[in-house]
């Protein structure tokens, strides 16, 4: 990749106390991610994956160590997190393993949320929730709440709404666990296609090795430290994305 890093880590390790021992949930980690760039982190349970996304995406401070985003150090050993609100919800868009919708929401509900919630105005928050989930090929459910849609629709509504805000960062973490191979492949593609299109540096934590030939890299962990990087199969022999235009 060219040009400045997007999200740069350096040194970040997050230990925790337990009794007597010392519990090092990352250990020492470093990476840059660049804009453009599908990048999928694994190893085993425990080996720190979401514990480094937690920390990417400012929801934890490390005990050690630094998180730059666009030139700035946002995150470092007694950093106020909660002083970054602003600068996480304009910058970071977040996807789990569950969708965690808004029940009595609809699907278009559920994103124009994160538009209110950044002072956008109720009516063009909801046309821009409609423009994102057409974008997303679910135009035909906008007006569905979570129980009338399916894992992998509510899936794509959860993107949707970490989409809201045009965050240049997208951490998703186990976002295909509970769906089948067919719709978890159908959401790595999506995102694929968002890193492309959208020029958004995107960090999946997966454990589904079906779908690593999207990748652009592959960072493994173990034991709180990255053990290994490599180049996905999608840096020789790109996916050629499905019209996606919203911008």
């Amino acid at each position: 990749m060219i040009g400045a890093p997007l999200l740069s880590v350096r040194g970040a390790s997050r230990h925790y106390q337990s009794g007597d021992t010392i519990v090092r949930a990352l250990d020492d980690a470093s990476l840059d991610a660049h804009a453009g760039e599908l990048i999928g982190i694994t190893g085993p349970s425990g080996s720190g994956k979401s514990t480094l996304l937690l920390i990417c995406g400012l929801l934890e401070p490390p005990t050690h160590g630094e998180v730059c985003i666009r030139g700035r150090q946002v995150s470092y050993p007694d950093a106020d997190l909660d002083g970054l609100r602003a600068f996480r919800r304009d910058n970071i868009g977040f996807v789990f393993q569950k969708a965690n919708l808004i029940p009595f929401l609809t699907a278009a509900e559920n994103v124009a949320v994160a538009l209110e919630i950044a002072n956008v105005a109720p009516q063009p928050a909801h046309d821009y929730a409609v423009e994102l989930l057409e974008a997303l090929d679910l135009g035909h459910r906008v007006e569905n709440r979570p129980a009338r849609l399916s894992g992998g629709e509510q899936q794509r509504v959860a993107i949707a709404r970490a989409l809201a805000n045009d965050p240049p960062l997208i951490l998703a973490d186990e976002p295909t666990a509970a769906l089948d191979s067919v719709r978890g492949r159908q959401v790595m593609e999506l995102f694929r296609r968002i890193a492309i299109e959208r020029e958004a540096c995107v960090m999946v934590v997966t454990h589904d090795p079906r779908s690593l030939d999207l990748f652009d890299r592959v960072i493994e962990l173990e034991d709180g430290r990255i053990v290994s990087e490599a180049t996905g199969k999608s840096a020789a022999d790109p996916v050629q994305p499905q019209p996606f235009i919203l911008k």
